[in-house]
């Protein structure tokens, strides 16, 4: 048995979703410092205690190292100077790159393995494969619309494939490829029945009006019907735990028939010409 001694105590978080996983995990007490973003979803860590550095993409190795860490985690894309230069000073580095659901679930029990606390992930992994199976049954057997999910406006990106994963088991049909660019064009022509946009790092502030408006989506059933919706940013883009509340949300937006609204969802609410969005 390896003695408790051995396993990191001092962790920087430079992502978000590592910040979250640590939550859930029940080991925030081992972290020392993290992102500002990190703070937007996880309030727990905003308490004055730890150091706020930047992110995996901007990280200054100086900054971070000023902590005294005993583990940095990051998530792609992060910068490789930084990480040299981390690695130089004698400090472990574990880099994620999740795509996929089951990807998010390693990267779970990665953490909780690297930290001497595996049986945690465990009890984490399982409830959130039971929560997103309970939504996948109520949803069997319906209608299954197209919906389009967007994760970045300009230029417009899809959502990531473990996006895509929830809005199969919310009872809906992903239209595009995971994470590739698409134009406003590509997707009128689809015709989409459900609209879904949650920004990489705009909260829930995606302008929905300005959007349907300047790309000529008016005439698109998810106009027409009303069901042009803003998610906030990190139901959907942050890679841990917390998908499950995202994906209530899309299950929502997806079968508002089945499933009840989430509060702090936007959506365009008139058929025809968009009108102010309305948060549910």
């Amino acid at each position: 048995m390896v003695p408790q001694s051995f396993f990191p105590t001092r962790i920087v978080s430079l992502q978000p979703s590592a910040t979250v996983i640590l939550k859930c995990l029940g080991l925030l007490d081992r972290l020392v410092a993290c992102t500002k973003y990190c703070a937007d979803v996880c309030p727990e860590v905003d308490d004055g205690q730890r150091i706020l550095v930047h992110d995996s993409w901007t990280a200054q190795a100086q900054q971070i190292l000023a902590a005294k860490p005993d583990l940095v985690i990051a998530s792609v894309p992060y910068q490789e100077k930084a990480v040299a230069e981390i690695l130089r000073a004698g400090v472990s580095f574990l880099g994620l790159a999740p795509h996929s659901l089951n990807d998010i679930y390693g990267d779970i029990a990665k953490i909780a393995g690297v930290l001497g606390e595996p049986g945690r992930a465990e009890s984490v992994i399982k409830q959130m494969k039971a929560d997103i199976a309970e939504v996948e049954s109520r949803a069997r057997g319906c209608e299954r619309p197209l919906v389009f999910c967007e994760e970045w406006g300009k230029p417009i990106i899809h959502s990531q494939a473990w996006v895509a994963e929830l809005v199969g088991a919310a009872g809906g049909e992903f239209l595009g490829e995971p994470g590739k660019q698409t134009t406003a064009e590509t997707v009128r022509a689809a015709d989409p029945e459900v609209v879904i946009a949650a920004w990489c790092g705009a909260g829930d502030r995606v302008p929905l009006e300005k959007i349907i408006r300047e790309r000529g989506w008016r005439e698109m059933r998810a106009a027409r019907q009303g069901r042009v919706y803003c998610l906030r940013d990190e139901w959907l883009n942050t890679p841990a735990p917390t998908l499950v509340v995202g994906l209530r949300a899309v299950a929502h937006a997806i079968h508002p028939e089945l499933f009840p609204p989430i509060t702090g969802i936007r959506r365009i609410i008139s058929e025809g010409s968009p009108s102010p969005a309305r948060v549910l």
